[in-house]
């Protein structure tokens, strides 16, 4: 019998075979398709690009025939391969010349597969006939010839786009469940955080389970630092009645404080402290939002990761005025983490005056008088580099005035004396300067 084998025939001719029993050599009466197919793929490394795909396409089925399990991982490890090659940049340049291919892949020994497939993403479009179990043996076999992750990911994203449009709803989350768990094997950093904030608003409209809802915050969370406060603004789910989904927030910033194997650097606590003072403003005004809920909300961050209280006022400020009916004890709860030390000089005297906010949260009045003497200096610098200069002056004729005392009772015993009580006078005069323009100094207010 007389067998011809091709790429758009492996999956043919192995289901053939195995339905047919022609897989092992029994005679003559009973032919073996096995050994030809074999031989046939002793030439795959001279096969084009579009005939690996086509022939990774034909046998995707074989993953039901254990025994033919391994011509399929023959053909995608040439597949990938040929993807970490340094000679392929596009299907045109598989295809065109195979012996040009073969010497391109002769001379690649040297070469790290991580900067020959970084960029590479034309194959994309090429790949999507993918099903999702293969989609899992692929993407794994990619990470294992050391692909760039950023690329694995864009690539990941770019078919669960492109497969969920007009899918079935088992076939969105059987598919969205495959892409969140290749996630997981991808350094974080590599993932967009755009990108991970829709797959989540898709497995939220599809009803995942609790458990793949939280491996996507678990991706999130530590990305934090790179979202913006219009991702943070997700409808409450249903029956809540609140505004936005307060829950999802605190448990992103709880991922992000714990999602790190070391301690968070400070300049990203400060991005993401910023960005949850424009969330708490967002939210203060609804009326549905729990005390307990938004207590939760100021107090998740440390007081090191804000320089201003400012914006932490005024959504309590806000939240005071439509929640009218909170108790005492809730207001204080709530104004207790105000650092009084970190609001401006126009905020701390409108929270002397503020009456919504309890007696217990307002400063004292040493306080009030400190701050606002810490303020009037940090208006008027120059009063300060004056005073400085007005201090200097004096200390120095005050030397000048000792070393006079200290001359010798020679000759010029008499003239350093002189010179001494001018200087005397000098340092009168000046002392008189100081106090005169001390008057000038602007009153505190008691």
């Amino acid at each position: 019998m007389e067998v011809t084998p091709s790429p758009s025939t492996m999956s043919l001719l192995c289901s053939a075979a195995h339905f047919m029993e022609m897989e092992c050599d029994d005679g003559p009466e009973t032919p073996n398709l096995k050994p030809h197919i074999e031989k046939f793929l002793e030439g795959i490394r001279f096969w084009t690009w579009s005939e690996l795909v086509e022939a990774l396409k034909q046998c995707q089925d074989l993953f039901s025939f254990k025994g033919y399990l391994a011509i399929l991982d023959r053909i995608m490890d040439h597949l990938i391969e040929r993807l970490a090659s340094p000679g392929i940049t596009s299907p045109n340049t598989c295809s065109s010349n195979r012996s040009s291919f073969q010497f391109s892949c002769d001379t690649s020994s040297n070469n790290s597969l991580r900067n020959n497939c970084s960029g590479a993403t034309w194959w994309f479009e090429h790949l999507l006939f993918l099903k999702i179990d293969l989609l899992d043996k692929v993407t794994r076999t990619m990470l294992s010839y050391d692909f760039d992750h950023g690329v694995v990911s864009r690539f990941l994203f770019y078919y669960h786009n492109s497969t969920c449009l007009g899918a079935l709803q088992d076939e969105k989350t059987e598919t969205t469940e495959v892409v969140i768990d290749l996630l997981l094997l991808l350094d974080l950093r590599s993932i967009s955080c755009k990108d991970l904030f829709n797959l989540n608003r898709m497995a939220v409209g599809l009803k995942m389970s609790t458990s793949f809802i939280d491996k996507i915050e678990s991706l999130i969370g530590p990305l934090l630092d790179q979202t913006t406060i219009d991702y943070l603004l997700l409808p409450s789910p249903r029956g809540r009645g609140q505004a936005y989904d307060v829950g999802f927030v605190l448990r992103l910033v709880h991922k992000f404080f714990f999602g790190h194997s070391s301690e968070v650097d400070s300049n990203r606590l400060k991005r993401v402290a910023k960005m949850m003072d424009l969330f708490l403003v967002e939210v203060a005004p609804d009326p549905h939002l729990k005390p307990f809920e938004f207590e939760a909300l100021i107090t998740m961050l440390p007081d090191t990761a804000r320089e201003s209280h400012d914006q932490l006022y005024l959504a309590m400020d806000m939240y005071l005025k439509v929640h009218a009916g909170l108790s005492d004890k809730e207001k204080i709860s709530i104004c207790c983490t105000l650092n009084h030390e970190k609001l401006s000089a126009e905020l701390l005297r409108n929270l002397t005056r503020n009456l919504v906010f309890p007696s217990e949260a307002k400063p004292r009045a040493y306080v009030t008088k400190q701050s606002r003497m810490k303020t009037l200096l940090q208006e008027n610098d120059h009063l300060k580099n004056f005073f400085e200069s007005v201090f200097r002056k004096s200390f120095k004729n005050i030397e000048v005035r000792e070393d006079v005392e200290k001359r010798s009772y020679d000759g010029e015993e008499l003239r350093g004396d002189s010179e001494g009580m001018q200087n005397g006078s000098q340092l009168k005069r000046s002392g008189t300067h100081i106090m005169s323009n001390a008057m000038y100094l602007p009153k505190l207010c008691s």
